[in-house]
């Protein structure tokens, strides 16, 4: 589990005093977001904001920005990740690089000025008061619970990996030159105001990043600033840059992203090697060769007719097919994504209560962290649990269910019965109610 962080270190000296901060008390808000569940998670992460009306109208089309007057998520905002963290989080052995960059946009270009090894507090405060530099903070959920809690439920929601960095810029000072993300990103504004531009994208859901020049982006479509509490969406290839403007002793903003390399083409090219390799078991016209000398050749032409027929072949197969075999992306997810948040309580994963006997009723812990795949008997296949192919319409029942009765699990023995019991109730996968 990520360790909080520690007493909080007053800003340095060399801070402006005449500079705007605002008056609020975030050692200990208490939490405004709800994480009953993914979607209830979710819906506060953006309220007032539906979610049908956010995926309707905004989610891959265009920036939405929430600016709230709200004290009391303006200082559970704060709570999440302070400039005052730093001295404490330097103190537990961070590295320039895989913890922390530093940086500053000097004339349109990302000038990075990370030393060597350990991030040294007094050298990093120094570097953000005279150099002006921006501190860009890797993960921080690794070290900030609630983030953790957070980032843990929205992964739930979308069933994709979430990231987060946090910025921390200086007042007159901008970190990154124009830019645009392959990533779907919400910006919640901790502390300070961000100057924000926005631009209209010339790559529409890019698969990349990249750095866009002043003379390329036009005119801003959007520019606002951000105050603490307040939330920004925009979709990957929305080009963007953001300042601390003068006056404001400096800002610090958490980037949360998801959906990179989630796209149908993405998918397509992890799940059609799998329908190829399966169909070509049934069907003969995918075992048959290629033409002589096809991949000597130049020009293909004739024989895209032929792929085009073999496509319409596997469209087919797909139209009558009821799972797809992922390759990776979902291998990457189930190993990458964070695990649930147990705070201080370790008691869930540990055996315990009740017995599963043949006559209990059982039911999933962690349904959101459960995932059901079926693979080939591989020593490099995902880590988890596995069992016979006769098992899974048994584990669909549990996994569907809000709770079921061991006795009618769809397997042909008692002791089979009992024994996926079991082995679930052995891992705290499942507790007898």
């Amino acid at each position: 589990m990520p360790k909080k962080g520690g007493k909080h270190a007053e800003p340095g000296k060399e801070m402006q005093a005449q500079c705007k901060r605002a008056k609020v008390e975030a050692a200990c808000s208490p939490s405004v977001m709800t994480f009953e569940n993914p979607d209830s998670l979710f819906g506060s992460l953006i309220s007032p904001i539906k979610q049908e009306t956010f995926f309707r109208e905004y989610w891959e089309q265009k920036p939405l920005l929430v600016q709230r007057s709200d004290p009391l998520l303006a200082a559970y905002y704060q709570s999440l990740f302070q400039l005052s963290d730093l001295k404490d989080l330097c103190s537990q052995g961070l590295y320039y690089g895989r913890d922390i960059n530093i940086c500053r946009c000097v004339n349109g270009k990302k000038k990075v000025l990370n030393k060597e090894g350990k991030v040294n507090y007094m050298q990093l405060k120094k570097d953000f008061d005279q150099k002006k530099a921006t501190i860009q903070f890797h993960q921080p959920q690794r070290f900030k619970e609630e983030l953790w809690k957070i980032q843990e439920k929205l992964e739930c929601y979308f069933g994709s990996l979430v990231g987060s960095n946090v910025y921390i810029t200086p007042q007159g000072s901008q970190g990154l030159p124009p830019h645009y993300d392959d990533v779907e990103v919400f910006i919640l504004q901790l502390e300070g105001e961000k100057h924000w531009r926005l631009y209209k994208p010339t790559v529409h859901l890019a698969r990349e990043y990249n750095v866009e020049p002043e003379d390329r982006i036009g005119n801003p479509t959007h520019e606002f600033i951000l105050k603490p509490g307040d939330l920004l969406y925009f979709p990957r290839g929305t080009i963007h840059q953001a300042d601390t403007p003068l006056g404001i002793c400096y800002s610090t903003h958490v980037t949360i992203s998801t959906y990179q390399n989630n796209s149908w083409g993405d998918f397509l090219l992890d799940t059609i090697p799998g329908l190829v390799f399966d169909t070509a078991k049934e069907d003969v016209a995918l075992r048959t060769s290629i033409p002589r000398q096809l991949l000597m050749q130049v020009d293909i032409a004739d024989s895209t007719k032929k792929l085009s027929s073999l496509l319409r072949r596997l469209a087919d197969r797909l139209e009558n097919t009821s799972e797809l075999r992922s390759s990776d992306m979902k291998k990457d997810f189930i190993m990458n994504r964070l695990p649930p948040c147990l705070g201080c309580d370790s008691d869930p994963l540990t055996p315990g209560g009740k017995f599963p006997k043949i006559d209990s009723k059982i039911r999933l812990q962690f349904r959101d962290h459960a995932i059901i795949t079926v693979e080939p008997d591989q020593e490099n296949s995902t880590h988890g649990l596995r069992f016979p192919l006769s098992y899974l319409d048994a584990l669909k029942q549990i996994w569907s269910s809000s709770s079921v009765n061991v006795k009618e699990l769809n397997l042909i023995s008692d002791e089979e019965k009992e024994n996926l019991a079991l082995s679930l109730w052995t891992e705290c996968l499942i507790e007898v109610i």
